[in-house]
């Protein structure tokens, strides 16, 4: 056990390459990195146990690092990492916790239950224990990522992310499409400006209560107050030109425009390639100074991929599929390099 002098925060940064393990819990107790460890992991001394004093927190070190004042450094004699998991999981069990005080006088004086074969340390057992543990874990995970691809391609309306030679044509030709300027007020018939509801009067409900803002896309609450009603497959336009497609009943603040077209059945992808191209058009030229009104926008024009002279609406269907899944072939991307991380982490 080595207790360490304290180090500067000063020398502490994210930018280095060896961790700086603190007695806190998350992140593994890594407050951030430094350059010049103060214990160095190598053949001889493959693996350290960090403690942290104040919060019973174990953490174990395989590559060289440095600690802050409130942690003890232990060299085990053990260099298994899943019976060290075993041993550290049981040993945290009997230390009591004494809030933000020291545990180390606890900690060493504790004894340890482990499994034992033959009146010995059962090892094996604690590996083999952990291990189907690792395993049974990347099971669960494995089974949340498939259901989390299954929910974003029912949530897009696709069976899967793989792009119809229609969609990598209608990717390839955007440059190349005609384009012209359309009215908003032809392209929507109902267009109107949310009312007025303070915090104070909001009754908490069931209904998505949108503002003014980009954070949650400008959903600040739920409500039930009998305020107007705004129907699913609308667009929303804050005062600032923030602009979000809601494919859901909402109810909508004095500082929202609404926008949909009650005669014309346009589908979701064409409501979003909208949706794109009113905020590009609207990018920059509103703020606290100059606030966006629905009345003020009925002949704003926003530019449209056209089809002998008209909207090309299977145009902006096909893009708008293209890019939903790429989005989602992404997403399946990075699941499956953070499995492949989990699996080779739970190999070693």
């Amino acid at each position: 056990m080595t207790v360490r002098k304290k180090l500067s925060k000063s020398k502490i940064d994210n930018s280095s390459e060896y961790p700086v393990y603190s007695a806190e819990t998350s992140n593994n107790g890594i407050i951030g990195y430094v350059n010049n460890p103060e214990f160095i992991c190598d053949k001889e001394k493959p693996i350290y146990i960090n403690f942290g004093d104040h919060t019973r927190n174990f953490n174990i070190a395989t590559k060289s690092f440095s600690v802050l004042d409130n942690v003890k450094v232990l060299l085990p004699k053990i260099s298994n990492i899943r019976i060290l998991q075993f041993i550290i999981s049981a040993w945290k069990k009997q230390i009591p916790n004494l809030g933000y005080s020291r545990h180390w006088k606890l900690a060493k004086e504790s004894l340890i239950p482990l499994p034992t074969k033959d009146g010995e340390i059962d090892f094996e057992f604690m590996e083999n224990f952990i291990t189907e543990l690792e395993t049974a874990r990347i099971e669960e995970l494995e089974a949340e990522r498939i259901a989390e691809l299954e929910a974003y391609l029912s949530a897009a309306g696709l069976k899967d992310f793989v792009l119809t030679d229609e969609e990598q044509a209608a990717l390839e030709n955007l440059n190349s499409r005609s384009w012209e300027k359309f009215l908003m007020k032809d392209l929507f018939n109902e267009i109107y400006q949310g009312r007025r509801l303070k915090k104070d009067e909001q009754i908490s409900g069931k209904i998505p209560f949108v503002m003014s803002g980009v954070t949650n896309c400008g959903v600040v609450g739920y409500i039930s107050n009998p305020v107007a009603s705004f129907p699913k497959n609308s667009i929303t336009v804050d005062i600032f030109g923030n602009t979000f497609y809601r494919n859901y009943d909402f109810g909508a603040g004095d500082d929202t425009g609404v926008y949909w077209n009650s005669e014309k059945n346009y589908s979701a992808k064409i409501m979003l390639f909208f949706a794109t191209a009113i905020e590009k058009s609207l990018t920059g030229k509103f703020s606290y100074g100059h606030k966006l009104r629905s009345s003020q926008s009925k002949d704003f024009k926003i530019s449209l991929p056209t089809k002998d002279g008209a909207p090309d609406y299977e145009y902006m269907e096909k893009f708008v599929s293209a890019v939903q899944k790429i989005v989602i072939a992404d997403v399946v991307k990075y699941s499956e390099e953070k499995m492949s991380a989990y699996r080779q982490v739970a190999n070693k």
